[in-house]
């Protein structure tokens, strides 16, 4: 059920970026020129997705349970730390050099552009890159913390 709720959900969502032209390069660039030829039509895709996810999310906290899952996984974090200014700025580039950000540019692969692919394999080389990083980063403070308790006993 919880695929196939995705999958609806993946839809949805790819047929409004789509409908909208986010899939479009050009018309996140033209957004993102706010000194240039400033285009807004972004703008109102954010703002109309952020109401109709508003409404969801109302609805979603009303519930004790969730529809299709055990339970609910709602954020527990709401600091802004080192990681997220890193990853949004990393982010911000590469969504201003390209033109795309992850669901246009999964969605774009239809259109066989070698560009879209160079996008698509370098970002998931940055996710790969990051998930190897994390890994070691965890294992090392495995191993720093298991030495820790071994020189305390």
């Amino acid at each position: 059920m919880q695929a196939l709720a995705s999958f609806v959900c993946g839809l949805i969502f790819g047929s409004g970026l789509m409908i909208s032209g986010m899939t479009q390069p050009a018309k996140v660039l033209g957004f993102l020129d706010i000194l240039g030829r400033w285009d807004p039509t972004l703008a109102f895709v954010m703002a109309g997705a952020l109401a109709m996810s508003s409404v969801g999310y109302a609805l979603a906290r009303r519930q004790t349970r969730p529809v299709i899952a055990a339970q609910h996984f709602w954020p527990k974090r709401t600091d802004v730390n080192r990681p997220l200014v890193i990853g949004s700025v990393l982010f911000g580039i590469g969504w201003g050099l390209a033109g795309l950000c992850p669901g246009p540019a999964l969605e774009n692969l239809v259109s066989l552009s070698p560009r879209v692919f160079v996008f698509v394999m370098a970002m998931i080389a940055g996710m790969s890159v990051l998930d190897l990083w994390q890994r070691h980063a965890s294992s090392a403070i495995a191993i720093e913390n298991a030495a820790l308790a071994n020189s305390d006993g």
